[in-house]
Order: structure tokens, then sequence, then C-alpha cells
């Protein structure tokens, strides 16, 4: 090894050591702040499901603080028949591949049938809540319109509506705080699984405040029998890495926290597969990037609009898999400097600007597979987003659209609020 490689080797190690060091200090200082909603029910001794058949609708991320899966925690417990299992995507145990189908089963550690609500059945049928007098819901969301865990969750009420079953949120933590709210809310015509509910793209609840809104609101029809088992030591303003609890990968491409932050930021314009935004290389959501992008005049451009808390770096990469998989993309990577200050789903729609400023000849529209233009729509919760800005690439077309709604639910969700 020559004397510069060997200094940098050092140079590594020793950044690596105090950002270990570091990262267990803080770790200490967090430890066991928030109590998720199933160890307050467990404090609780199980109150209100005792003697009573279980269905529970959940997946890895459903553990209490010591990593122990709900779907264990619930088979131990004494007068309780845990009597049915609900797959949401990616399965009850994450051993499904994003979008693909969930094939109803066995879990084979607690021998308890599971059945698939992600695929041709959405919600509970009623042979599946033939045994079962309460419906159980243990999911850690992101905060996200187009992740389908609420829209699981909204099934899995209006399933206990029809059925006169009872309904049990265990509630978790909104990754993103329960204050960020952004986008237009959903419109008819554009309701679908990745945009169940008629409410903006980042919502700002956490999933029993949310439950709540939606059974009081009568979103859903015909209200449910529902109980929400609130967390402990959650406050609104508060993001995962305060939260003393470890982050379970809510599907393969939220691996860290950190996701569920940058999946806003990227994850419309991803829906156009056209380009590739750091799924299929280590850093999903955290970069934008494309064979023909020049990554220093990208990332010089960006930086140029002053968007508050937002930084971009250059970066060169290969994906391992997905858009541009094995071509070495120039592009961008993403730093959210200063949380409070950054408009996250905005940044991605002035990426799209800045690309069509540099390659005037390249548009993004009308390259991409036309098919999927209405997934695009669906997570935007309407067409005008993409028609009105397609027309220009100016974000200053559609930025009042888009926030139109935003004030407006803030009261409207507030009156739900669990948490201060």
């Amino acid at each position: 090894m020559n004397k510069n490689l060997l200094l940098t080797a050092i140079f590594a190690t020793v950044i690596s050591l105090l950002s270990l060091s570091a990262c267990c200090s803080n770790n200490q200082q967090v430890t066991s702040k928030v109590k998720p909603g199933i160890e307050v029910l467990r404090d609780r001794n199980f109150d209100i499901l005792k003697g009573k058949r279980v269905g529970l609708i959940t997946n890895p991320t459903g553990v209490d603080s010591h990593l122990k899966s709900t779907i264990d925690i619930l088979h131990e417990a004494e007068d309780i028949e845990l009597v049915a299992l609900f797959a949401p995507e990616h399965g009850v145990r994450g051993d499904v591949y994003a979008g693909d189908h969930v094939d109803n089963t066995v879990d084979p550690r607690t021998g308890v049938p599971m059945y698939s609500i992600f695929g041709k059945t959405r919600k509970p049928t009623p042979e599946m809540l033939e045994n079962v007098d309460v419906i159980v819901y243990d999911i850690q969301d992101i905060g996200c319109r187009s992740y389908t865990f609420i829209s699981t969750m909204g099934m899995g009420m209006i399933a206990a509506a029809e059925n006169n079953k009872e309904f049990v949120v265990l509630d978790r933590p909104n990754p993103l705080g329960g204050n960020r709210i952004e986008g237009n809310l959903a419109e008819d015509g554009y309701i679908s699984f990745v945009s169940q509910f008629k409410i903006p793209y980042l919502y700002g609840q956490t999933p029993g405040e949310l439950a709540i809104m939606l059974n009081e609101e009568g979103m859903l029809g015909e209200k449910c029998q529902l109980t929400v088992i609130p967390m402990e030591g959650w406050t609104r303003n508060m993001t995962w890495d305060e939260t003393g609890l470890e982050w379970i990968p809510a599907s393969p491409h939220i691996p860290y926290p950190q996701s569920a932050i940058y999946y806003p930021v990227t994850g419309i314009l991803g829906e156009l597969y056209f380009i590739n935004m750091g799924v299929g290389y280590p850093l999903p959501f955290q970069t934008i990037g494309a064979p023909w992008f020049n990554a220093d005049s990208l990332a010089t451009n960006l930086n140029a609009l002053n968007l508050p808390g937002v930084l971009f770096r250059p970066i060169h990469y290969k994906p391992y898999y997905s858009t541009s998989k094995g071509e070495l993309c120039g592009g961008v990577q993403i730093y959210i400097t200063e949380y409070e200050k950054a408009r996250l789903t905005e940044i991605q729609f002035y990426v799209m600007q800045v690309v069509k400023e540099m390659y005037p000849h390249r548009d993004i529209f009308k390259e991409a597979p036309q098919n999927r233009f209405q997934m695009f729509d669906k997570v935007c919760g309407t067409n005008f987003i993409r028609e009105k800005f397609s027309e220009t690439y100016r974000w200053a077309d559609v930025k009042e659209y888009f926030e139109k709604d935003e004030d407006a639910y803030r009261q409207l969700s507030s009156k739900y609020y669990l948490y201060k």
C-alpha cells in the first residue's frame, strides 16, 4: 500500500470510529424515550383483548422496543387467541418483494393461518373474519399517502364495520414528525391503493390519529368500532431519530429511517421509471441520476436555486438494478440540511425544471413509458399536476395548486390529534 492510500485508510478509519462513537452516544441519550402502542397494551395486560379471538394485520415493523414481534407477543399472551394473520404488501414476515402477490399460507413460527390482503383481495373477507372478534393493526408507517400501509388500515376498518368486528390500532410514530403537511388532497377519479383517501401527500398524523379522523369524518362509509392505543412519550415535533426506537425496514427500499424522509423527495418522479432515484443503489430515494446527466453542472444549477434546507452534491454511480441498471449515471445526491425549512415533495419538481433547462431536447413526459403516466397521476392524486407542469416545466405554475388544501387539512386533522 502506498503512502497516500495508507493515509486515506487511516483517515477513513478514524472518521468511522468517531461517527460510531457519536451514534452510540446519541442512542444512549434517547433510549426508550417513546413507548409504542404494543408496549402500552402489554402494560395494560392486554385488557381490551382478553377472552377474544384476534386477527392481526402486521409486518416486520410490528415489534416492541426490544424487537420482539407483535405476532409472538399476542400469540404468547394469556387469555388471547391469535386466530388469523393478515398480510399487507411485502408479507407478514417481510418475505415478498414490492408489488408482488402475497399468498395465503400458514405462519411457520406460530402455525396461525395467514391471509393475503395484497393481491386480488385488499381487505379481509367475511370468510377470513368468521372466527375473529377483533382486528388489530400494528404497522410502522412513513407518513406518505402513496405508501400502501395506511390504505391497508383503512380497508381493514371498512371490513370491521361491514362484519361487525372491533378494530384496534396500536399506534406508532410518524417518522416525518406530526407537523409536516404537503400536497393537494387526492381527487375523485384518482382514488387508488396509492391514494386511498382524500388527504395530502404528506399528512402529518400517526396511524392512530389518521384512523380516528377517517372514522369520525365518514371517509370510510359506515363507522367501525375503533379503539386506538396511543404511544407514550411521543410529541409532534419528533422525527424518528428522537424516538429512541430501532428502525425496522418498512419495505426493501426504506431500509433506514432517513429513507422515509427522502421517499417523498423523489418518489413521485420515480414512478415514471425514466430517471434513477437511488433505487438499485445503496441510497434509495436520495439521488437523481441518468447516463446523460452532467453531475457537476446539475449540482451547480440546483444549488443556484437556493432551496431552503437542501443541498445537492455531484455523484456518479451504477445502479445494480432498476432504472439505468448497469449504466454509469451522473447526477446528484440530495441532502436535507435543515429539515424544518425544507419542502420535501417539491424538490423533485425543481429537479425536473432544471433538467429541462439543461437539456431542452429531452422531455421526461414524452420519453417516459406512457403506461407510467397513470401511476404518476394516482400518486399525485390528480392529473392536473402532470398536465400543467409539462406545459412549461416550471414549478411555479403548479405550486399554488399543490399547496391549496394544506391549511384546511391542518385545521381538520388537528381536531383528532392525540399528541401535542
